[in-house]
């Protein structure tokens, strides 16, 4: 079962805000800020330099620990990660894909992020209505 609340044709009484799907697993949030800074630390010994934002978010996620520099274009490293992201028809894809899977559990938590503030509840034509209605002051400043 999907941990985030679905009832589809159910009519929902307020709108929909990210906090009603959020997953709040704390716990992964500590473990993974907790190793990041001595994890980093380790990087920065190895390599002998002050990391990049972009190393230092790889370092971080590292599925072991950096013992010697990886060369670019001829390393290899494994990563995983705390929190997968998607977006959109392709996070749909990647869902659906999962689904397929047959388990029941995802190895990482995703999120589903969308931009385009419409909620499917009632249909297209009603849908849309209620959605131009309720994010009218997003849509006035974007145009």
């Amino acid at each position: 079962m999907p941990r985030f609340p679905v009832n589809v044709g159910a009519k929902r009484k307020k709108p929909c805000r990210d906090s009603d799907y959020m997953i709040r697993d704390f716990e992964i949030i500590r473990t993974v800020y907790a190793a990041m800074r001595e994890r980093q630390a380790a990087a920065r010994r190895v390599l002998g330099r002050p990391l990049t934002l972009a190393e230092k978010t790889l370092v971080s996620h590292l599925a072991e620990d950096l013992t010697e520099a990886p060369e670019r274009g001829k390393s290899h490293v494994c990563l995983k990660p705390d929190r997968v992201a998607m977006q959109d028809a392709t996070a749909q894809m990647a869902l659906l894909q999962f689904m397929q899977t047959g388990r029941r559990r995802a190895a990482a938590p995703g999120t589903v992020h969308c931009d385009h503030l419409i909620c499917a509840e009632t249909g297209a034509a009603g849908d849309l209505e209620r959605a131009l209605a309720e994010n009218n002051e997003i849509y006035a400043c974007l145009k």
